[in-house]
């Protein structure tokens, strides 16, 4: 005689679990970081490097308009330098400082490109 097959798992309704005690909102989201690989960026992290890229890469266009060769070779080394200088920097504030300067910076390139062009 054949061993009867063993029962369907029971299903359970969405959202019907019981947590632990003591596992709210940010012992979940806790826990869901411990699950990513070391070295893997958090949300936050990741939009921040995204605006770092973005900005490195509005900048490098600007220098595309510059005319002179030695004054744009000049300003993208200038500009890779600073990028290079900068990069293992991880306190929150600081980067966003840095960013909001390299922004400025960006704006005074363009404007006076512009005044160059008028």
């Amino acid at each position: 005689m054949a061993a009867a097959p063993p029962p369907p798992p029971q299903r359970r309704a969405r959202g019907d679990w019981a947590a632990p005690a003591g596992c709210g909102r940010r012992s979940r989201r806790v826990m869901a970081a411990r699950r990513l690989p070391p070295g893997a960026l958090t949300l936050r992290q990741f939009l921040r490097r995204q605006q770092v890229l973005q900005l490195y890469r509005r900048i490098l266009r600007a220098i595309r308009d510059v005319p002179a060769e030695a004054d744009r070779r000049h300003l993208k080394e200038w500009a890779r330098g600073e990028f290079r200088r900068n990069k293992d920097a991880a306190e929150e504030d600081a980067i966003r400082m840095m960013i909001t300067q390299g922004n400025m910076q960006l704006q005074e390139l363009q404007r006076t490109l512009k005044l160059a062009k008028s």
